[in-house]
């Protein structure tokens, strides 16, 4: 699957599944796309990827046809756009909290007339065989994805004003500060039942506007929560779980009895 399809395939309605990478080791994200996932998400908000190691995991996917998607640190727009610039699909941006954030964020993923990108986009260009600068112009602001996150009472909030920001292609869900958010620092539990209705508002609002609904799930049951919901890119679980929860299983069967 070439890099700039992910946004036409996610457009068309089709339910995709990004694996969410945080070990900056290109083989394991390249190991995870060809296990089945559809697209893989390099982590440097929480995860331990650097520019460097987008750059190394960019190119691993790219190289066997897979969409990478970074999420980019709170508030680093520079590196948005640079991330396009390394031939990344689409970025998260976490903590899009108002619709300045919203602006700021678009402008850095976008060009005129929608943001400000500055061009230099070499990379892309050269990982998925754009036909010229002009070709690339023309496309990227459609192929490129910029998907605002949504985790905070303040956002929910400010949700269809964010949503109606030009350049900003949908939003992303983070179900654990959401928790954390609404119960006031009371608890966190991605997989709280009180989330339904703020995750399903988010996905209905997101539709009205004509715009995608992504988010995140820990495990398989809230992924399929959210699928239910009308969420059509959806990140589940992270390399530590795969990685664990092989082992756990393989080490169980060599032990089983009877």
């Amino acid at each position: 699957m070439p890099a700039p399809v992910l946004a036409d395939r996610l457009r068309a309605g089709e339910t995709l599944f990004t694996a969410w990478n945080a070990w900056p080791e290109p083989l394991l994200a390249e190991a995870e796309a060809r296990a089945g996932f559809n697209c893989v998400t390099l982590d440097m908000q929480h995860g331990m990827h650097d520019a460097a190691s987008v750059m190394r995991g960019v190119a691993a996917l790219a190289r066997i046809g897979a969409a990478a998607i970074i999420r980019i640190p709170v508030g680093d727009n520079a590196f948005a756009n640079r991330a396009l610039d390394m031939g990344a699909a689409a970025v998260i941006a976490p903590m899009i909290n108002a619709v300045a954030d919203a602006r700021a964020f678009a402008a850095a993923t976008k060009f005129p007339p929608v943001g400000a990108r500055s061009w230099g986009p070499f990379r892309a260009m050269a990982l998925h065989g754009a036909d010229g600068n002009q070709a690339y112009l023309d496309t990227a602001n459609a192929t490129t994805l910029a998907l605002a996150m949504i985790e905070t009472n303040a956002a929910l909030d400010a949700l269809d004003d964010i949503l109606a920001v030009d350049g900003i292609d949908g939003v992303f869900a983070g179900p654990s500060d959401m928790s954390v958010s609404l119960s006031d620092g009371a608890r966190i539990d991605p997989r709280d039942r009180a989330l339904d209705a703020p995750l399903k508002r988010m996905a209905d609002r997101a539709a009205v506007a004509g715009k995608l609904a992504a988010g995140f799930a820990v495990d398989a049951e809230l992924a399929r929560r959210l699928m239910d919901f009308g969420y059509r890119l959806i990140g589940v679980g992270n390399d530590d779980r795969y990685l664990t929860g092989g082992v756990q299983a393989l080490l169980a069967a060599v032990k089983r009895r009877g």
